[in-house]
């Protein structure tokens, strides 16, 4: 059973975004590449603030924090170009913003 850390749930998305990128891929592919490297990037740079301390740490946590808005950002254009419906992307956006909230948490805590 997985766990709801902010890796789970981004690794837990990626099948779902899989098939959002190849639709958006038909109408843009740089939107569709850059919606994958973001998701991406949030699930690699969560593993490695794991690996990390102190400031290393922290700029990793930043990191995964900045792709989770630009996923969010890519999802947004992606429905205002008309490419998805935005109920396609209603599940995914919400995951990746509590991704985003936990991940600012992690950067927060004291």
């Amino acid at each position: 059973m997985a766990k709801n850390t902010a890796l789970d749930l981004t690794l837990a998305i990626i099948p779902s975004t899989r098939a959002l990128v190849a639709k958006i891929r038909l109408a843009d592919r740089y939107l569709a590449d850059q919606l994958r490297r973001a998701v991406t990037s949030i699930a690699l740079n969560l593993g490695e603030a794991d690996g990390n301390r102190d400031g290393n740490r922290r700029m990793r946590l930043e990191t995964a924090h900045g792709s989770a808005n630009e996923a969010k950002v890519a999802l947004r254009v992606a429905v205002a170009w008309g490419y998805v419906e935005q109920q396609d992307v209603d599940e995914i956006f919400a995951i990746i913003d509590r991704v985003g909230a936990m991940t600012w948490s992690r950067m927060h805590a004291r």
